[in-house]
């Protein structure tokens, strides 16, 4: 797999931007948190979030988040903005957020999918958070 080395800090991704952006991703943080520890580590364009595998993406921009998920299978729902389809069978389903009231069960759902997908556990079941 390609990669760059170089050392990054979370930190520096937030320089310059709204502090709207801190919060979201303290809250977003806490709510992976809920499904199981993670590393968290900054790369140079992007926050990541990795179990056994990278399982979510953060992008930081101005004033809001841009997250990636990494699912096993399609997922329609109207708050993501673009699905990215990489065969044999992998998604990542990006949704924006810019207001703390959009952490919410929804993307908790999400999240708790592409955690079990990160930890490499096969198909992920459907229950509720």
């Amino acid at each position: 797999m390609w990669h760059s080395c170089g050392r990054y800090r979370i930190a520096d991704h937030f320089k310059g931007k709204d502090p709207i952006t801190r919060k979201l991703f303290q809250a977003f943080n806490s709510l992976v948190r809920t499904f199981g520890s993670s590393t968290v580590y900054a790369q140079k364009t992007r926050i990541v979030f990795q179990t056994r595998a990278r399982f979510a993406g953060v992008l930081v921009r101005k004033n809001r988040l841009e997250i990636g998920l990494w699912l096993k299978r399609r997922r329609e729902h109207p708050r993501l903005y673009r699905i990215e389809f990489y065969p044999p069978n992998d998604y990542v389903h990006r949704i924006r957020l810019a207001r703390l009231d959009e952490i919410d069960r929804e993307l908790a759902r999400f999240v708790r999918e592409a955690y079990k997908v990160g930890r490499q556990e096969g198909p992920a079941n459907e229950r509720r958070v």
